[in-house]
């Protein structure tokens, strides 16, 4: 029986690629199932021979092109920002070209949006805006702690925190490049001038700014503590939490990205240590809860999916928080927390999932 083709749609800067070693991983694990993967681009797409330039893995670390015939599948892995060089994927990916894994996503505002309107996911997400003068100060008022964020934004980028001190506010953020930012303001005028400048500099394009809730994550006195968790369907089509694991930001840092310098922990032993063996199996509990709720919750609204990463912001009270939504979630927490069984799972489960649709098909 000839070898299925799995073509993986992403970004790519000559022979350059933005997860060169989970690229790596995937294509030796799709070898191992008996499935020829391999990357490509918008631009790599000949519609009238009906092929494809796809590029597999060379030696020492580089990548080779060669021709092939066109896919059996695509799992779309394309990283979209607005920016210049992504210019062309949005009308690319509308076009049917091929049968895909996995559905296109929308805005962090347009899915707040809609899954704010699921009863089930209600009580799991905070307040969310577009970002607006007035409704920063509405917001303000209500709670101590607010987050300014960009719709499109990924690792961390662009955010800014905003708490109120005695003596005014203090403003946490890290900018498109990772950069730290510390700041303090008086008073209200001087915090909107801010802000407004924030959103000014830091957008990209038309790009929505969003105003949200914080939430209080100090699990750990002075960081900021987050969950992440991966949920995956596995190769009989069902959604399964693959692992999760907790992320703890550096000091003075508005999140707890582990590109911004975080560091991965055990949920398991965080949480029991902050709440006692009890209450952190209960909470891990409510975390897979609204894991499978907000899954079915994007399948039903976007269509099919392969795989989520959620961000997910455990409380002081233990109460869990939906706070962000990623449809090509990174795996790297699994690494770091030197958890490789679960890290090998993670990568496998999207190539056995594209062939369990192909064998349904």
């Amino acid at each position: 029986m000839q070898k299925r083709r799995i073509g993986i749609l992403t970004y790519r800067n000559g022979k350059r690629f933005n997860e060169p070693l989970f690229f790596r991983h995937l294509l030796a694990e799709g070898e191992k199932l008996g499935a020829t993967l391999f990357l490509f681009s918008p631009k790599d797409v000949f519609e009238s021979k009906r092929q494809i330039r796809g590029f597999i893995p060379g030696p020492d670390k580089t990548w080779k092109s060669k021709m092939f015939d066109w896919p059996d599948i695509v799992i779309d892995r394309y990283r979209y920002y607005p920016k210049p060089q992504h210019q062309g994927y949005l009308s690319f990916r509308k076009r049917p070209l091929f049968t895909y894994a996995n559905s296109r996503f929308s805005s962090k505002w347009n899915v707040h949006q809609v899954l704010s309107q699921e009863p089930s996911m209600q009580p799991w997400l905070p307040e969310t805006f577009a970002y607006e003068r007035d409704v920063l100060t509405s917001m303000l008022q209500k709670y101590p702690l607010v987050y300014v964020k960009p719709a499109q934004g990924t690792a961390g980028r662009s955010i800014l925190r905003i708490k109120q001190i005695s003596s005014g506010y203090e403003l946490l953020g890290r900018g498109l490049h990772l950069n730290k930012v510390s700041h303090k303001v008086n008073n209200r005028s001087e915090l909107h001038r801010y802000v407004q400048d924030w959103v000014k500099t830091e957008r990209l394009g038309e790009e929505i700014f969003l105003l949200q809730q914080g939430l209080q994550l100090e699990l750990i006195p002075g960081r900021t503590v987050d969950t992440r968790i991966l949920i995956q369907k596995t190769e009989w089509g069902e959604w399964e939490v693959t692992g999760l694991g907790m992320r703890i930001g550096g000091e003075k840092s508005s999140t707890s990205n582990l590109h911004g310098g975080g560091l991965a922990k055990d949920a398991e032993q965080l949480l029991t240590k902050r709440f006692g063996k009890s209450q952190a199996t209960k909470i891990i509990h409510n975390c897979y809860e609204l894991a499978h709720q907000t899954a079915e919750a994007v399948e039903t609204s976007y269509g099919r999916m392969i795989e989520l990463g959620l961000d997910v912001g455990i409380d002081i009270s233990g109460c869990p928080y939906l706070i962000e939504i990623n449809p090509k979630p990174g795996r790297d927490i699994f690494r770091k927390l030197k958890r490789g069984k679960v890290y090998k799972e993670a990568v496998v489960r999207p190539i056995q999932y594209a062939l369990y649709l192909l064998k349904e098909q």
